[in-house]
Order: C-alpha cells, then sequence, then structure tokens
C-alpha cells in the first residue's frame, strides 16, 4: 500500500536549503520514494492562511519504506539543519478512502 509524506514547511533560516535540496531526493530514491510536488507556490483555497512557505508531497511503497527514509543515517543530517532552521510538520497518509465510497482507492 503506498502511502504519502506532507512536509509542511515554514523556512526560519534558508540556510539548509540549498543542500537539503540538492541531496535529499536521492535518499528518497533509495527506499522507492518520488516527490510529487515540491513547492513554494502556495494558495490558500480555504481557511485561515498560514506561514507555510514549502510544502513537499513524496510517495512511497510502504509505511516501511517511508520510516526507513526517516531513519536512514545519511539523512539525519539532513533533517537536523531543516529542523533548526524551520519549523516543520511532517505527516503519512496512505492511500486509503475512510468513507469506502471512491472505487479505486482501498477502503480504510
Amino acid at each position: 500500500m503506498s502511502v504519502f509524506l506532507i512536509a509542511d514547511i515554514t523556512v526560519t533560516d534558508d540556510g539548509w536549503v540549498p543542500e537539503y535540496a540538492a541531496n535529499v531526493h536521492k535518499i528518497a530514491e533509495r527506499y522507492g520514494g518520488k516527490y510529487l510536488s515540491r513547492s513554494g507556490n502556495i494558495t490558500t483555497m480555504e481557511g485561515e492562511p498560514s506561514d507555510t512557505t514549502l510544502i513537499a508531497v513524496l510517495q512511497f511503497p510502504s509505511a516501511e519504506a517511508l520510516q526507513g527514509f526517516a531513519g536512514d543515517p545519511e539523512y539525519k543530517p539532513y533533517a537536523k539543519a531543516r529542523q533548526a532552521g524551520s519549523v516543520c510538520r511532517f505527516q503519512m497518509i496512505d492511500d486509503t478512502d475512510i468513507a469506502g465510497t471512491i472505487p479505486y482507492l482501498q477502503c480504510a
């Protein structure tokens, strides 16, 4: 079952961004991860706007693959730099439908 990582980031010090952007996607790829988007073009369609400056959406083949990426020793220094230079929230969701009414999604 595919899972998705939604990274909601407010950059507070952009010193970490160039190295992170140049290298982390290669680590994600080792775990079958694929960036679906990494964008700062954020438009609030509903609700209160946030201070978010970047949202990334990555797809992984499984929760174990995503956890492997997150725990990879090579990723740790990039994660630490990101955490020091931003306020971020990482969320994992799967590819299910909680209501069970969308035929191409698995029922939760």
